[in-house]
C-alpha cells in the first residue's frame, strides 16, 4: 500500500489510512509520502524542505530557523493528535546539523517522507524499514534496479509488517538520492515487486482515473479497468494520477495496480492491468493531453526517394540536444514535434543547420500547439472511431493542425491551437461518453 501526500496530510488522515490498513490483514507493507496540504493554501512538507535546504545553502540564518520550527511544529502536533509514543527530537536536530553542514537537496527532500514513516509505524506497531538501507542507486546517481530489488526482497523477508518510506533511497556510499516529484508510486512499486505482493494498493485523494480531466470536464466518467499500455499513453500525454514509471516493476511481476480514494474507501476504484478483457468496457479508455508543443515543418520535393533524409533530420535535433515527440510526414514534407521551450532557445541555429544537413525547399516553425490523445484498446475492433473524433472537433470549430496515430492502435494523437485545447477535449468526451 501507498499513500500519497494529501491522505497523510494530518494526523485525522494518518487515523484514515491506518483503518484501511487495520480492516485487512492482507495489508502489511506501507509506503508512505510527506504531509501534502491540509486545505487550498497550506504548504507541503516537501516544498518547506526544499525551501529549508535553499535557506540553509544561501547563509540565510534567520529564514532557515523561520522554516524549521515550522516544520518541526508541523510533526510535533501530528504526534500530539495522534498521541503516539514517538520522540522525534533528536531526529530534528540531527536533520537540522546535517543540513547546516550542507547535506544534499535530496537528502531535505526526502527528510518528509523519512520523519513520517516513523510516525505512522509507530502509530501502527509495524517496523520501520528506511528506504536508504534498501532502495539503491548508482554512485552517478542512476537507479539500480536489480540491487533494489534484492536489497528489499533480502530485507522485508525478516518482516510480516513494515512500513517503507517513499521517494527516497541511496547510492553506496551512503548519500541519500530522490526520484523524481511523485516517487512515492515507485517505491510502492518497487516493495510490491521485491514481496510477490498479490495487488499493490495506491491510495489518494481520487477515486481513480477519470476518462478526462476533472478540471476541464465536469465530473467524467471513472474508468474501472485500463491496462498498463493505455496508462503509459495517457500518463505520457498528461494523465497524472500515477508516476508513470510505477507501472515497470509491477508490471514485469504481473502484478495489478488498484487506484483507491483514502477519503471514500468503500469505493472500486481502478484496476490497472497486464491484459484486460477483450470486451472493453467502453470504445475509449481516456482522452488527455499537453499544452506548449513547437512543430518544426520540413519541405522537399522528391523527399520521398531520399534515402537518410529522416535520418539527417532528427540527426540534427539529436546534436542540439532536443528529444521529438511526434514525426508526421507526407511524400514531401515532415515535421518533428517537440516542446516548444528547448526549440525556442535554439530555434534560428537549428532551423539554419537543418537547412544546411537536408538541403530543405522550406522550413516552417510553428508555435502554440496542443497535443490531444484519445486512448483505449476497444479502438481496434470498432471501425470508424478518426471519423467520429474528427466529426466532434469539427462540431466544435477546431481545426485540426496534425494528425498522428500510433503504430499500437490504442490511440489516436491531433494536434491543435492551444486556444482550443480545452474546447477540443470537452468535444471529445461528450461524444464518447455514452
Amino acid at each position: 500500500m501507498k499513500f500519497g501526500g494529501s491522505s497523510l496530510a494530518d494526523a485525522g488522515q494518518i487515523k484514515k489510512a491506518a483503518e484501511i490498513i487495520r480492516a485487512d490483514k492482507d495489508r502489511r507493507y506501507v509506503v508512505p509520502s510527506a504531509p501534502g496540504k491540509r486545505f487550498k493554501e497550506d504548504e507541503k512538507v516537501t516544498d518547506m524542505l526544499y525551501a529549508l535546504h535553499a535557506a540553509a545553502s544561501g547563509g540565510e540564518t534567520e529564514r532557515f530557523d523561520e522554516i524549521y520550527a515550522r516544520i518541526r511544529e508541523r510533526f510535533e502536533g501530528i504526534i500530539r493528535e495522534l498521541s503516539t509514543d514517538i520522540a522525534l527530537d533528536e531526529e530534528l536536530e540531527r536533520i537540522k546539523a546535517a543540513l547546516l553542514s550542507g547535506a544534499g537537496r535530496d537528502y531535505a527532500a526526502s527528510r518528509g517522507e523519512y520523519l513520517n514513516g516513523r510516525i505512522i509505524a509507530a502509530y501502527l506497531g509495524f517496523a520501520f524499514v528506511d528506504a536508504a538501507e534498501t532502495v539503491r542507486f548508482f554512485a552517478d546517481g542512476s537507479f539500480d534496479a536489480e540491487g533494489t530489488d534484492e536489497a528489499l526482497r533480502e530485507r522485508l523477508s525478516r518482516e510480516r509488517y513494515a512500513v517503507i518510506p517513499g521517494f527516497y533511497g541511496a547510492s553506496p556510499d551512503g548519500t541519500v538520492r530522490t526520484f523524481s516529484r511523485g516517487g512515492s508510486d515507485v517505491t510502492g512499486s518497487l516493495v510490491a515487486r521485491a514481496v510477490g505482493a498479490r495487488l499493490y494498493e495506491n491510495w489518494t485523494d481520487v477515486s481513480g482515473f477519470m476518462m478526462a480531466d476533472p478540471r476541464i470536464v465536469d465530473e467524467p466518467r471513472r474508468i474501472n479497468t485500463i491496462t498498463y499500455r493505455e496508462l503509459r499513453e495517457l500518463s505520457y500525454m498528461g494523465a497524472t494520477v500515477l508516476h508513470e514509471e510505477a507501472i515497470f516493476p509491477v508490471r514485469k511481476a504481473g502484478i495489478p495496480i488498484n487506484i483507491r480514494n483514502t477519503n471514500r474507501p468503500e469505493e472500486r476504484g481502478t484496476m490497472i492491468v497486464a491484459d484486460a478483457p477483450p470486451d472493453a468496457e467502453a470504445l475509449i479508455t481516456g482522452i488527455a493531453g499537453r499544452r506548449g508543443f513547437s512543430s518544426v515543418m520540413i519541405e522537399k520535393d522528391l523527399m520521398n526517394q531520399e534515402i537518410g533524409f529522416g535520418r539527417k533530420v532528427l540527426d540534427v535535433f539529436e546534436r542540439f540536444g532536443l528529444s521529438f515527440e511526434h514525426l508526421p510526414s507526407g511524400i514531401d514534407t515532415l515535421s518533428v514535434v517537440a516542446e516548444s521551450g528547448p526549440v525556442a532557445k535554439c530555434r534560428d541555429e537549428l532551423v539554419a543547420e537543418l537547412y544546411r544537413a537536408t538541403g530543405a525547399d522550406r522550413i516552417i516553425v510553428e508555435d502554440d500547439i496542443a497535443m490531444v490523445a484519445v486512448v483505449g484498446r476497444g479502438m481496434r475492433q470498432v471501425r470508424g472511431t478518426a471519423a467520429r473524433v474528427f466529426a466532434a472537433v469539427a462540431h466544435a470549430n477546431v481545426n485540426v493542425r496534425m494528425i498522428d496515430q500510433g503504430s499500437s492502435e490504442l490511440n489516436i494523437i491531433i494536434g491543435v491551437d492551444g486556444a482550443d485545447f480545452e474546447k477540443t477535449i470537452k468535444a471529445i468526451y461528450e461524444v464518447f461518453d455514452a
